[in-house]
């Protein structure tokens, strides 16, 4: 159930992202934006879709903050493979951009990529000004230097750190890292519901540990062939992970009662949230 419904939202917020690329003037700049946004598993963009139909929010109002999250995650993965970030030549099993064209011009495709998220949430179709502007502010807030910027200065500066970092400060970089766009996604709908977002912002603080913890099981554990990306990358950069901290058992029974946790926060919308229940299991079933 839960697979076809990713399908269907795939399908519709890369129309929506096409659509936006396709407005801007012809060139590098815009190939490689349109290239940056190709594929992926748009966990972010379901979130955002599956949040908003919980609480009854139209899902041409949710659409656009949707495609919203996912140009801004693409911006940031555009930017994290930079040879002065995580230097990575593969994503979603293609060139990353900056191999696929050059440096500048993946600076600049993250630059524009993150530039039409905040577009794409002054949409009327999203709703009214007052609205408009709680995203953009809690996306401004999600992305930063208080989130996902912030876990991203963290992990690079681990990688050059003296001591390696405990199990606390791994959570609290991936909580921003990885969780932080997570956590604006699955609260996107009660926001525009004028919703209580409680139950929500606990099943996502859980599930965006649980698909880091996954993402570090697969750099030990998967293939190049099968994530789409190089892998053992953690290790070879000596870098403290869940895994290297848990061991793999230890790293998947974490991961098993996080998304217990993510679950158990589901239960003041009874079966409405089944498909965010099977999202939490797919998490940490996936292979990429």
């Amino acid at each position: 159930m839960v697979s076809k419904r990713m399908e269907q939202v795939r399908a519709e917020v890369q129309g929506r992202l096409d659509l936006a690329i396709s407005l801007m003037p012809e060139g590098r700049l815009r190939d490689a934006m349109a290239y940056a946004v190709l594929g992926g598993k748009r966990v972010r963009a379901f979130l955002v879709m599956e949040s908003a139909r919980l609480h009854e929010v139209p899902a041409e109002a949710a659409l656009p903050v949707a495609a919203a999250v996912e140009a801004l995650h693409a911006y940031s993965l555009v930017h994290d493979d930079l040879p002065a970030m995580d230097d990575d030549e593969l994503r979603r099993g293609l060139p990353t951009c900056h191999v696929q064209w050059d440096e500048a011009t993946a600076i600049l495709a993250g630059d524009a990529l993150q530039t039409l998220a905040f577009e794409l949430l002054t949409d009327p179709a999203i709703g009214g000004a007052e609205t408009r502007v709680a995203l953009v502010a809690a996306l401004a807030r999600a992305a930063g230097a208080r989130g996902m910027v912030w876990g991203q200065e963290q992990d690079i500066a681990a990688e050059t750190a003296v001591a390696p970092l405990t199990l606390d400060q791994i959570t609290a970089l991936q909580r921003a890292k990885t969780g932080a766009l997570i956590g604006f996604a699955a609260e996107a709908g009660p926001l525009m519901a004028g919703s209580d977002p409680a139950p929500l912002r606990h099943y996502a603080q859980a599930l965006g540990l649980a698909f880091q913890i996954a993402d570090d099981i697969l750099d030990v554990t998967g293939t190049e062939a099968e994530t789409g990306k190089r892998v053992g990358k953690d290790a070879a950069a000596n870098k403290a992970t869940f895994v290297s901290l848990l061991g793999l058992d230890g790293a998947r029974e974490r991961a098993a009662a996080l998304v217990a946790q993510a679950e158990n926060a589901l239960a003041p919308y009874g079966d409405s949230a089944e498909s965010l229940r099977e999202l939490a299991r797919f998490v940490i079933q996936r292979d990429k």
